[in-house]
């Protein structure tokens, strides 16, 4: 019987897989290639695409594998969104604010999950949508946590506002706050007037993803943020019972 641990890592790599393809416009790509983009042995990505290939996710023809579809489809069959997609909807009912469930996929941020809440942030992230680590709260989690997950940051980092932090080394100040408290907050550092308060998700000790609220930088304050970031972190512990995770300690 497979360890929770290696199905885990099992799952995260196909995905890789999956959105490395998706990345490069579907097209088709060689085993050999995808192995070595993803820093995989050959014999692991032909495992892996196999699987795929059965389950009607890759094709492979005289090209080389090609992604047949990258969609809402897929990200419903990914477990950490089975088992969180109640969790959310019920945040994001309780707090009235929008919800995002998201994970590293092939070196970047995607978010994976989102609820609405009564709030606005109707054009937030889509599901799918990439998201920038050094100007999320989700991010900063990821470059607390586990950076090894992540590609490089680029350099100079963007700025999207005028509240982007650009400088790596009040980044790092930052990131290192995130690690010492076990959360992390961003505010207007993205989109003007958007804040957010993200916790982890851990499955086996490790971060497996996290989960953010997200609204009106006017209501991430105080009271409101401590109210916000306990009812996350309450999600998170359900959904990594129903992952089987083990909590506990950090990531």
């Amino acid at each position: 019987m497979t360890a929770p641990g290696e199905l885990a890592g099992t799952i995260d790599k196909a995905l890789e897989l999956l959105f490395h393809l998706h990345e490069r416009g579907g097209a088709a790509r060689g085993v050999t290639e995808l192995g070595r983009a993803l820093e995989l042995p050959k014999s692991t990505a032909h495992r892996l695409l196999a699987s795929l290939a059965r389950r009607g996710l890759v094709e492979q023809d005289a090209r080389g594998i090609a992604l047949l579809a990258l969609g809402l489809g897929v990200l419903e069959r990914e477990p950490l969104v089975a088992a969180a997609r109640a969790l959310v909807e019920r945040a994001a009912e309780e707090l009235g604010e929008t919800i995002f469930l998201s994970s590293a996929r092939a070196g970047r941020l995607y978010v994976l999950d989102k609820q609405e809440g009564t709030g606005f942030l109707r054009a937030a992230p889509r599901i799918g949508a990439e998201i920038p680590a050094h100007a999320t709260a989700i991010g900063k989690l990821y470059l607390a946590y586990a950076p090894e997950s992540l590609r490089p940051l680029e350099s100079p980092l963007p700025r999207y506002t005028p509240s982007t932090i650009c400088d790596e080394t009040a980044l790092a100040r930052d990131v290192e706050r995130v690690r010492a408290r076990g959360w992390a907050a961003m505010r207007d550092e993205w989109i003007p007037d958007l804040a957010g308060v993200a916790v982890p998700i851990r499955m086996n000790g490790r971060l497996f993803g996290a989960l953010a609220a997200a609204g009106p930088s006017s209501r991430f304050h105080g009271d409101h943020e401590d109210v916000f970031r306990a009812a996350l972190i309450d999600a998170a512990r359900s959904i990594e019972a129903r992952l089987g995770g083990a909590s506990g300690g950090a990531p």
